[in-house]
């Protein structure tokens, strides 16, 4: 990686694994100028997953799409967004496992959203059943 301020060369000064979001942190200093920054590492899920739709269609995963049909299931609440940010980390983790081979079925992510949204908000989860079942 290069500096975002000289584009001299870095290296790694700390590293943490985030295992619930998949991702790796880390504090790079650049050898030129001393810059510190930090940066994430994580995997591109659109092009690891596939979303295998009734129909038998086959499109890539977006996280967008599951993260703004999860926001319009908690419209209601003061922090929707935030909320929604959160759901759909939490629907993610739970597809890790059932996305194995990297195709997962869209009642799949149906079913984990509608679990976390039922133990996170029942007018979410109402909401969200309404437009999901």
């Amino acid at each position: 990686m290069v500096c975002v301020h000289c584009s001299g060369k870095t290296r790694v000064v700390n590293s943490r694994s985030q295992k619930r979001l998949n991702q790796v942190w880390r504090r790079r200093r650049c050898q030129d100028c001393g810059a510190l920054f930090t940066t994430e590492e994580s995997v591109q899920i659109a092009t690891a997953w596939a979303v295998r739709h009734p129909s038998g269609r086959i499109e890539p995963f977006s996280r967008d799409k599951l993260l703004l049909s999860l926001y319009k299931s908690c419209e209601h609440r003061k922090t929707a967004l935030s909320d929604a940010g959160s759901l759909t980390d939490t629907v993610m983790h739970k597809l890790r496992e059932p996305a194995g081979n990297g195709i997962v079925d869209s009642r799949q992510i149906a079913q984990a959203a509608q679990v976390a949204l039922n133990r996170f908000d029942k007018a979410a989860s109402v909401s969200y059943k309404a437009f999901h079942a």
